[in-house]
């Protein structure tokens, strides 16, 4: 059972899962254009089409300072060789990306920026929570950010050791991953479920089902890391532009999901509007 204390950190999440499902969580924001992933005006798009929380990737720099940036990018985004996490915060500070002047984003810059209503999944920090959580109380953001990692005991004795208990959404691969999390007293707000096949027990209805009735969401991933990787048994983005919407987003929104992680917000948001519609008039 969840203190008061965790009650009020949740309260900015459980309000909008409240208002609107599924929310809308959009991948390293909506880039295009001179607009990068993972940048203050790719994540101002993800929002301005539609979505309800942006997914951003955290780096540190070997001098300490956080980025916003998937590492392994550096030379598609940069055309620069050497990982991320090996530069100083002024390598990192004096690169450029393609096609404009406009440079890797401080998460420091991130947060003021955001400060104040926007829902923030952070991914791939985990090795360095004590820094991210540093610049967190700072700006007193603890009810915008929603923490992600893979189950590792390690992860789970932090975030138990913490004060203050950050939201946390594990990335769930087994029934056994889920259990050992629950074993900690850590504030457990929703779960990431990797289901690679339609026979998966995560994609039961009667699971998520049972889920969600223990007060967390259920978050189902949509997107496309690259042409071989299934997270979602295929209900995806590609499938729901390139065949049919009713075969990918259509089936998480039949099954219920909380929460669906996209790099297609305004397409996604416009099937939900269309097909809520299409449901008002048949009833009509």
């Amino acid at each position: 059972m969840l203190i008061q204390s965790h009650l009020k950190i949740n309260e900015k999440l459980q309000s909008r899962l409240q208002m609107k499902k599924p929310l809308i969580a959009v991948h390293r924001g909506s880039p295009g254009g001179i607009f990068i992933e993972n940048t203050i005006p790719a994540y101002v798009a993800a929002l301005r089409q539609g979505g309800d929380m942006i997914e951003a990737d955290v780096i540190l720099s070997t001098d300490g300072v956080l980025y916003t940036f998937h590492d392994g990018n550096e030379q598609r985004l940069c055309n620069e060789k050497t990982n991320i996490k090996q530069m100083s915060s002024a390598k990192i500070d004096s690169l450029k990306y393609f096609n404009t002047d406009y440079r890797i984003e401080r998460f420091e810059a991130v947060l003021q920026f955001f400060k104040g209503d926007v829902l923030f999944n952070i991914d791939r920090a985990w090795d360095y929570w004590p820094e991210v959580l540093k610049l967190v109380d700072r700006f007193e953001m603890a009810d915008q950010i929603i923490l992600k990692s893979k189950v590792e005991e390690k992860h789970l004795r932090f975030l138990e050791a913490c004060t203050t208990k950050y939201m946390y959404m594990p990335i769930v691969k087994t029934e056994e991953e889920l259990a050992l999390v629950k074993q900690y007293n850590i504030n457990l707000v929703g779960v990431e479920f990797l289901a690679p096949t339609k026979d998966s027990l995560f994609l039961q209805e009667d699971y998520i089902r049972s889920i969600q009735q223990q007060g967390l969401f259920y978050w189902a991933n949509a997107i496309n890391f690259d042409d071989h990787t299934v997270l979602y048994a295929g209900y995806d983005d590609r499938t729901s532009i390139m065949e049919d919407p009713d075969k990918g987003w259509g089936v998480l929104l039949d099954k219920g999901v909380d929460i669906i992680q996209t790099d297609w917000p305004q397409l996604l948001s416009n099937y939900i509007q269309q097909r809520s519609c299409k449901k008002i008039d048949e009833l009509t």
